[in-house]
């Protein structure tokens, strides 16, 4: 059975008005089950779902269930048709299904719980309707970014609840009743456990995006303490890169009866528009060749990947120097700076991010063009995670790896784990030396700028005579959601 309902906005008393002229013919949601509920017949519980995403028929976001305004949402954005997760997960979302989403980096997860989110709110909208849990800070901006996007011809409200920022602030957010709120979990839990007047127990929709990176950052036992205050009654989304042992102990604990979707059937799959490649180089020379790299992508977005955060700082003061526009972003940044470095990169007012493994999950950068892995990552997984921030989303990208003698060890375990041989990227030697000496004077000015730095940060921080530093601990829940750098 259908049922017409016409196009609506959400006012900010939360209800929902009519907007003229525009109809849509949609499924309603299945209501929420209760323990007492009979359970769904076989049919309904049609089993998980693993698909390729190459078989997947291109569709419209009308031909999924999604309403005009929402439609209309997606076209303004650029969203030209649903990615293969979004095919597979909004239908039996509109249907009222629990769902956990397994798909690689950069599929449009958000979208995808997003959009039947909004939908059912403004079938019956509420205030604290929706609640997205994140890892990260970045993610949760860019989260929340998302859904007032998607949620702007509805006037939906987001607020945005992470560590590092003013508790007050955050309380007085909370106390105008947004629709929907994106958090980290551990500045969740200190509001729940804080904040006079605030409660999720008529929440309806919950979403644990990244969970193998929520879990990776010991959110465990905190998570554990938020589900124990949110009903029973509500729909719950989880969405994982990769399916482990945790995540499914977390599926269990959370979701009832969900449809498993998964496009990636290979755990270290990367897409298909993304190219691939490698320099192998002597150490010494790692900067020029660096440089000659990013000459031959002049004019394009790219984030260069560093193991550390003196690296990071170096690379983007040497950068600099030679004229290019970079800007560092890292773990020991303050959160204004981290999200102005992001800003700026969004903007286009720097075409180079010079970035920690902090910015390689799950920040929403649409355009980046060139991944460049100065540093090389640690393990397959990581590796994964850094060149997702190309070849977003259909378009096309490159992923350049920088491999040097003391790095092959590792290269090789990381074309193990992917299952595949990377072509070397094609270079002279002569046109990349070059470049040798204007890097090496640029080198020297960084060195200099890098001991004032270090000379600065050594006066303002010195430790008081006779006071020991603080021992090393667990991080407090202020500090979970920084990531590290």
């Amino acid at each position: 059975m259908s049922s017409v309902v016409k196009k609506r906005k959400i006012n900010k008393d939360g209800a929902s008005v009519d907007v003229p002229k525009t109809k849509k013919t949609v499924a309603p949601a299945a209501p929420a089950r209760s323990s007492s509920s009979p359970e769904p017949e076989a049919s309904e519980k049609a089993g998980d779902v693993e698909v390729d995403a190459e078989d997947v028929a291109p569709k419209t976001f009308k031909d999924l269930g999604v309403i005009d305004s929402l439609c209309e949402a997606c076209e303004s954005l650029g969203y030209k048709s649903p990615t293969p997760i979004q095919q597979e997960s909004i239908p039996p979302a509109l249907a009222g299904r629990d769902l956990i989403g397994l798909a690689e980096t950069g599929s449009g997860k958000t979208a995808a719980f997003a959009l039947p989110i909004l939908q059912a709110l403004l079938d019956k909208p509420q205030p604290l309707f929706g609640l997205v849990l994140a890892p990260t800070r970045e993610l949760a901006y860019q989260i929340s970014k998302s859904f007032e996007g998607l949620g702007a011809l509805i006037s939906v409200r987001c607020a945005v609840i992470v560590g590092g920022m003013d508790m007050v602030t955050q309380s007085i957010a909370l106390g105008k009743k947004p629709h929907i709120i994106v958090a980290t979990p551990g500045r969740l839990l200190d509001h729940l456990e804080n904040t006079k007047g605030f409660s999720l127990r008529a929440l309806k929709y919950l979403v644990m995006d990244e969970a193998d990176r929520l879990l990776d950052l010991d959110f465990g036992p905190i998570l554990d303490k938020i589900l124990k205050v949110l009903p029973r009654e509500r729909r719950t989304y989880l969405f994982s890169a990769t399916m482990s042992s945790k995540v499914e102990s977390l599926q269990r604990a959370s979701l009832r009866d969900p449809l498993r979707v998964q496009i990636s059937t290979n755990k270290y799959q990367t897409v298909s528009t993304l190219l691939q490649s490698y320099l192998f180089i002597p150490h010494p020379h790692k900067d020029t060749y660096l440089i000659y790299l990013l000459n031959d992508f002049a004019g394009q977005s790219a984030i260069v990947f560093t193991r550390t955060v003196n690296e990071t700082q170096r690379l983007a003061i040497l950068l600099r120097t030679l004229g290019f526009g970079a800007i560092p972003l890292h773990g020991q940044l303050s959160q204004s700076a981290r999200l102005g470095a992001l800003n700026k990169f969004r903007a286009g007012s720097r075409e180079i991010l010079v970035a920690t493994d902090v910015a390689a999950r799950g920040l929403d950068i649409p355009s980046v063009d060139v991944v460049l892995n100065y540093d090389l990552p640690p393990d397959s997984k990581t590796y994964i995670h850094r060149v997702g921030r190309t070849a977003r989303a259909g378009k096309s990208g490159h992923a350049i790896s920088i491999v040097t003698q003391y790095d092959v060890e590792i290269w090789l375990r990381i074309e193990a784990a992917l299952g595949m041989k990377q072509n070397e990227y094609k270079y002279v030697k002569d046109e990349v030396m070059v470049f040798k000496a204007r890097v090496e004077e640029a080198q020297r000015h960084a060195r200099n700028e890098m001991k004032n730095l270090h000379e600065d940060r050594g006066n303002k921080g010195a430790v008081l005579k006779g006071r020991r530093p603080a021992k090393p601990g667990k991080r407090g829940r202020d500090e979970m959601d920084k990531e590290e750098g």
